[in-house]
């Protein structure tokens, strides 16, 4: 595909290293001739230095012939008017942008139609951070969890500790410990190498695993691999921008919440709109505030202020003085590996989760979700079987029989309503939801290719 991208920060240099690798033409669009040096350094691209909302820099670009415009500059006004102007001057097909402001989300309905603001997909970064949150706290213990065809099925990280049932046994110990709960184990990562799962592989302690189920058994499949962590009940936010304010509000009717803000005309706002979360204002790296809180109490510490260092500090601090668990919102994914798994449990990063929602709307061939995991190295694909036998490479044929790129396996298929955990017997049908996992994700145009249709294809 021929594809543009506005912004060369984080996001956007990030995003066209990804895209770089798959035989895509990319050319990305910034202001600054650093940032577009630095990338043109590193990878093949082409790159154009201006302002990415003005027409004569689109055309520059290849606007006029481009499959897909992606604006992913930090102004979401310049992000909008790009994709109005693709739309108006170039009829550039697919335009995504970035959106951070709360008042441009809540009218999206309204707003992005072609006749008012032809935005064809927005990525809200603030809101898939504060989803990947929550989906943390809803089980306790989980480095990530992913959901697919529409929350039925769930892909689980978790690292196997000492005292885990099946720590120290081989895989297939599974299902004699759970005959009624099916599950597949997608891949395992030991000492931040994956190694390919089968019957006979032994899990040990300090093992990444990541498995797949039906999300009604996530936490029984999560009780064998460590000692199940009770419910989180007492969090603490550090920060309340958007990100802080968004889960303090997913939270506080289920959970008793305190969140810490600096700055105190802020504080008031979130003690004026907030329910039943209690808002102090004051620094969250405060030893004496949070012995005042009863920080020894807390459950969860969770840093989304929008400094790294300072989520760092207030998260390791609190970690020492008793926090059951930290978990830390990092900007620069190059920390996330640093600080992960020491005192601090569990880092994410806002870049990992916009990267994911975008790739969902550029890969091709019915492929409706992407997950990028372990940072980026991994990906989790959700694809859809369209066709019949004779115009389709899945359907009508055994998990066995299909030609996979190596390192890739399928964990699932959803039918309906029933999750489906693979065995090389099952047999894919039409429309079923294909659950994939890539362990090296420069395989990612093979499983597209299998997943489209074509009318000369015949078996």
């Amino acid at each position: 595909m021929k594809i543009i991208i506005l912004g060369a920060g984080q996001v956007g240099g990030t995003l066209a290293e990804n895209l770089v690798g798959e035989k895509n033409e990319i050319t990305v669009i910034d202001s600054d001739p650093n940032r577009l040096r630095s990338l043109q350094d590193r990878l093949d691209l082409q790159v154009v230095v201006g302002v990415g909302s003005h027409p004569d820099i689109l055309k520059k670009a290849g606007a006029e012939d481009a499959d897909m415009l992606i604006a992913v500059t930090n102004s979401d006004e310049s992000n909008m008017l790009a994709c109005q102007v693709a739309y108006s001057l170039f009829k550039t097909p697919t335009k995504i942008a970035r959106v951070r402001s709360e008042q441009y989300i809540i009218y999206q309905e309204q707003l992005y139609k072609q006749q008012d603001i032809p935005v064809d997909h927005i990525i809200a970064p603030e809101q898939l951070v504060t989803k990947a949150i929550k989906r943390l706290i809803d089980y306790p213990g989980a480095l990530q969890v992913v959901e697919f065809a529409e929350g039925k099925a769930s892909l689980v990280a978790v690292k196997a500790y000492y005292g885990g049932l099946l720590v120290g046994h081989a895989l297939s110990a599974l299902k004699e410990h759970m005959p009624n709960v099916e599950t597949r184990v997608a891949a395992i990562y030991r000492r931040g190498r994956p190694i390919r799962p089968l019957g006979t592989t032994v899990i040990e302690a300090d093992d990444e695993v990541f498995f797949i189920a039906a999300t009604k058994h996530i936490r029984a499949v999560m009780s064998e691999l460590q000692k199940l962590e009770s419910s989180y009940k007492r969090i603490m936010i550090a920060g309340g921008g958007l990100i802080g304010a968004g889960l303090a509000k997913r939270l506080e009717h289920n959970h008793n919440v305190k969140l810490i803000e600096f700055d105190r005309e802020r504080a008031q706002y979130l003690s004026a709109h907030l329910d039943k979360t209690i808002v102090f204002c004051g620094d969250a790296s405060d030893p004496e505030l949070l012995t005042e809180e009863s920080i020894e109490d807390v459950d969860a510490f969770i840093a989304v202020t929008n400094d790294d260092e300072a989520n760092i500090m207030s998260a390791m601090l609190a970690k020492r003085m008793g926090a059951q668990k930290a978990m830390v919102l990092i900007q620069r994914s190059a920390y996330v590996d640093l600080v992960q798994g020491g005192e601090i449990d569990i880092a994410f990063s806002p870049q990992q989760a916009t990267i994911s929602a975008l790739l969902t709307h550029i890969r091709r061939g019915d492929i409706v979700n992407v997950y990028s995991l372990r940072r980026g190295a991994a990906e989790a694909i959700e694809a859809i079987a369209h066709g019949d036998e004779n115009t389709s490479r899945v359907v009508g044929r055994e998990i066995g029989d299909i030609k996979l790129p190596p390192g890739t396996t399928i964990g699932a298929v959803v039918r309906d309503d029933q999750v489906i955990i693979a065995h090389s017997d099952t047999k894919i049908e039409a429309n079923d939801h294909v659950i994939l996992f890539l362990v090296d994700k420069k395989y990612i145009n093979d499983v597209e290719k299998i997943f489209q249709p074509s009318a000369f294809f015949f078996g």
